[in-house]
């Protein structure tokens, strides 16, 4: 039930990750710069500041580096730097996304999708939960969780409880093979 694989070089990590192709499955996402400017859009912004939040609706587009995050509702958990550590030239730092509606996470060569999605800056983890899909090029894997760990580019799909997101609480993979030579 758990592959290690997502967003990774290639689905052929996810292959490798089986069994069937290369020794190491490595994210394409593996060494993403976590510390890399976020840039964010959206139809509204509600800012909470006593709670140190703020909530974005409505076409909402999240980008840093080469990773895109595109979702209908994202809340922003930031701290203002008072007593932490190295503080961003604003004074907040982005501590957690949380998105919800229709989450969708592309890097250059991979593309997840969810139901719901967390991505934890601070542990450097991206989480996919409810109908989760990943695509690469022509090959797809299903699962009900995805996690995505940036630093490592190690990445496990879970099949979740039986019943749920009709999975039948398994992963399942369709996958493209070389074409060799006869």
């Amino acid at each position: 039930m758990r592959y290690s694989p997502l967003l990774f070089a290639g689905f052929v990590a996810l292959v490798g990750a089986v069994g069937l192709a290369q020794a190491e499955p490595v994210s394409a996402l593996k060494g993403h710069d976590s510390n890399a400017p976020v840039d964010v859009t959206a139809q509204r912004m509600e800012v909470q500041d006593r709670a140190d939040r703020a909530v974005m609706a409505g076409n909402v587009h999240v980008k840093q580096g080469e990773l895109t995050l595109d979702t209908e509702r994202l809340t922003i958990a930031y701290s203002t730097g008072k007593g932490s550590g190295g503080t961003s030239p604003s004074g907040v730092e982005i501590r957690r996304l949380d998105a919800a509606g229709g989450v969708v996470v592309k890097s250059p060569t991979e593309t997840a999708r969810g139901a719901f999605g967390v991505y934890d800056l601070d542990r450097k983890l991206i989480t996919l939960v409810g109908g989760v899909q990943l695509n690469r090029e022509q090959s797809q894997i299903n699962g009900s969780r995805l996690v995505i760990d940036l630093t490592s580019g190690r990445a496990v799909v879970d099949g979740g409880a039986p019943g749920v997101d009709g999975s039948g609480g398994r992963v399942t993979g369709h996958f493209i093979v070389p074409q060799r030579k006869s």
